[in-house]
């Protein structure tokens, strides 16, 4: 009998997506195959407290019990990545700050061990969006036109010299749609400069695209594949926090209503933002298909997308014939891949 992969699930974490993690992390935790794999789960408080594993279970929205009560040992992360008892992998179920934006990414790197996802780099420069948007106009990909301040340094004037209103307000390092508003007028963009600036020191203001919201998966590392898109119709003006998680009445379309011509668009551009931004493992990539003019263009990258059983990026491959254990399994795969490629680099003469 081969010996069973021990995956660490990472999860919580000191971001505004902490709840939004935990609910990732049961849907993965309980979609892992108990006979291939021996799960721990691995929680971080609101307040940066690593938890072990029986603590951690217990904060999960729906706990497994195939989750061993015997194996509550306080977790430490060791060096030696394949010692008897380390672990194989990390699973990093984190969105936002703290644990899609490299900080994570680097702790596991100086551990040894593998992790599901994108690298270092990869993870922050998809985390800041001002960052990734440049790297999409190098890339000559097309993307809403934006501009990004410093906390305290964006003004209504600054900002109105430069966009037609309505426009959107955003933290650059955050997901989920926290944060975010669509100011329609001067005493809005006010409100959502100081909103914005509560969550990051740098605030990025973006034109308003009249658009269709489509999505599209992608999976692998240097030689990554897209799934079939999804197109979302969210039950607010805009696809914020409350209509993703509190709000049952947005519609996910899938796969999108597109023609064969704007889907392969939308898959070529999904993988070439994925390679832009330096990402590996996973990503979801959102668009907007532009209404007046059929423009697609390239919104963002998430590199850690919410992960529960009927997220989006779960169900596009699905729909493309990958079930959601399975790619548990192939986004695992991808770690142990690019740690591979990893190890047989030379870091000392």
């Amino acid at each position: 009998m081969s010996k069973k992969i021990r995956v660490g699930v990472l999860f919580g974490g000191r971001s505004g997506e902490h709840e939004v993690s935990l609910r990732s992390a049961a849907s993965v935790i309980a979609a892992l195959d108990r006979s291939k794999y021996d799960v721990l789960p691995m929680a971080i408080t609101k307040d940066g407290q690593w938890l072990p594993p029986a603590q951690s279970a217990r904060l999960l929205p729906d706990p497994r019990p195939a989750i061993a009560a015997s194996r509550t040992r306080a977790l430490t992360i060791q060096p030696v990545p394949h010692s008897a008892d380390s672990l194989d992998v990390v699973f990093p179920v984190l969105h936002g700050t703290f644990g899609e934006d490299g900080t994570v990414q680097g702790l596991l790197e100086l551990a040894g061990l593998p992790y599901v996802g994108s690298g270092v780099l990869g993870s922050a420069a998809s985390m800041d969006k001002d960052v990734m948007k440049r790297l999409f106009r190098e890339r000559g990909l097309p993307t809403p036109r934006h501009a990004a301040f410093l906390r305290g340094q964006a003004s209504p004037a600054k900002i109105l010299r430069q966009f037609e209103l309505p426009v959107f307000v955003k933290p650059a390092n955050l997901g989920s749609s926290v944060g975010i508003t669509k100011a329609h007028d001067r005493r809005e963009l006010v409100q959502a400069l100081d909103l914005a600036a509560r969550y990051d020191r740098k605030i990025l203001v973006e034109e308003f695209i009249d658009g269709r919201e489509i999505e599209c998966s992608v999976l692998g590392n240097s030689h990554p594949d897209a799934s079939v898109p999804g197109e979302i119709i969210p039950c607010h003006e805009f696809y914020d926090y409350e209509a993703k998680y509190l709000d049952d009445r947005s519609e996910l379309i899938i796969p999108a209503r597109l023609t064969h011509a704007q889907t392969r668009r939308v898959q070529q551009l999904a993988v070439a933002a994925f390679l832009a931004c330096e990402c590996a493992g996973l990503a979801r990539v959102d668009f907007f298909l532009e209404r007046p003019t059929g423009r697609i263009l390239v919104n963002e990258v998430n590199t850690m997308p919410g992960f529960t059983s009927i997220s989006m990026y779960p169900k596009l491959w699905e729909a493309s014939g990958l079930p959601y254990p399975v790619l548990l399994d192939r986004l695992i795969e991808f770690a142990f891949e690019r740690h591979a490629e990893k190890t047989g680099t030379q870091f000392s003469r």
